[in-house]
C-alpha cells in the first residue's frame, strides 16, 4: 500500500524495523526494550510459534495453544516497542521505506528475520504433493491427514492400497525429522492399534530418508548414532545417503 502505516507512536528515536517474530526477531525486540530506539516488530501472525514442538502438534501430543504465545503480551509496558500484524511486500532502499499489505513504514535500520521455508530443490511434484511442517497450521494438516488416511484405510479391502495409506515417509534427518519419526513410530506401536483395531499396524512403515551419511548432521557424531539406534529400536526404517528424486502423491522415487 502507498499510504503510511497508521497509528504508530511518534518518538524522536532512531527507528528499527524488524520483519519476523520468530526466535531471532523476538529475541532482538526483547533485547531492545527500554533502549534508545523505537522498535517496530512486524509479523504475518500476532503470535509466536515455538517451532521445535511442531512435531508434537502433528502427532497430537500437544494442542496448538500450548506452543503459540501472543506477541502483544510480551511487550506490555514497553513504550518503545510496537507490534503490527503485517506482511512485508517490498523494500525501497533509496528511501529507507518498507512496503507492507497495510501501508509503508520508514526506518533507520531494517532487520530481516523471516526464518526459513521448506526447500523443495525445484522439484515441482514434491512441492505439490508433499506436506511441509513450518507452521502450526501445517502441523495440524499433517495430524488431520494421518487420521483421514486411517479412516479411509478401514474401508479399503485391497491390502496393498491400505498399506499405502498407512505408510509415513519423512524426508530429512535433522532434529525435526528425527523427532517426528520417533513420535510416529510410538503412535504406531502404542496408540493406533487401540484406536483402529481393525487395521494391522505391522503393515505400517515409518521411513526416515536422509541424503547425508548420518542423522543430526549439525550435532555430534555420538548424537547422530544414538538417535539412529533409538529410532531403529522403535522399528523406524532409516535410509542414509539416499536422495528423494520425485513424489507423485503415492510413490516416493529415491536415488542412492
Amino acid at each position: 500500500m502507498d499510504q503510511p502505516l497508521p497509528n504508530l507512536p511518534e518518538l524522536s528515536l532512531p527507528r528499527i524495523v524488524v520483519i519476523g517474530a520468530g526466535f531471532a526477531g523476538l529475541k532482538l525486540a526483547r533485547k531492545l526494550k527500554n533502549k534508545n530506539y523505537q522498535v517496530i516488530l512486524l509479523d504475518k501472525n500476532n503470535y509466536h510459534q515455538f517451532q521445535p514442538l511442531f512435531y508434537q502438534v502433528a502427532t497430537a501430543g500437544l494442542e496448538p495453544s500450548a506452543i503459540s504465545f501472543p506477541l502483544r503480551k510480551v511487550f506490555h509496558n514497553t513504550p518503545n516497542v510496537t507490534f503490527r500484524m503485517a506482511e512485508a511486500q517490498r523494500i525501497d532502499q533509496s528511501q529507507n521505506r518498507l512496503y507492507t499489505d497495510i501501508g509503508y513504514i520508514e526506518y533507520d535500520y531494517l532487520i530481516l528475520a523471516m526464518g526459513a521455508d521448506t526447500n523443495y530443490f525445484g522439484m515441482k511434484n514434491i512441492m505439490e504433493n508433499s506436506i511441509p511442517m513450518k507452521s502450526v497450521s501445517e502441523a495440524l494438516f499433517i495430524r488431520n491427514k494421518i487420521i483421514s488416511n486411517y479412516e479411509r484405510a478401514i474401508n479399503i479391502a485391497d491390502i496393498e492400497k491400505r498399506k499405502a495409506l498407512m505408510n509415513v515417509v519423512i524426508v530429512g534427518g535433522g532434529p525435526t525429522g528425527v523427532e517426528l519419526a520417533g513420535a510416529m513410530a510410538e503412535l504406531r506401536n502404542e496408540v493406533f492399534p487401540k484406536d483402529y483395531p481393525q487395521l494391522n499396524f505391522h503393515n505400517m512403515k515409518v521411513v526416515l530418508i536422509e541424503a547425508g551419511p548420518s542423522l543430526l548432521a549439525g550435532m555430534s557424531a555420538t548424537s547422530g548414532l544414538k538417535a539412529k539406534e533409538y529410532l531403529e529400536s522403535l522399528k523406524v526404517e532409516i535410509m542414509l545417503q539416499t536422495a528423494v528424486e520425485d513424489y507423485d502423491g503415492l510413490n516416493v522415487i529415491i536415488k542412492r
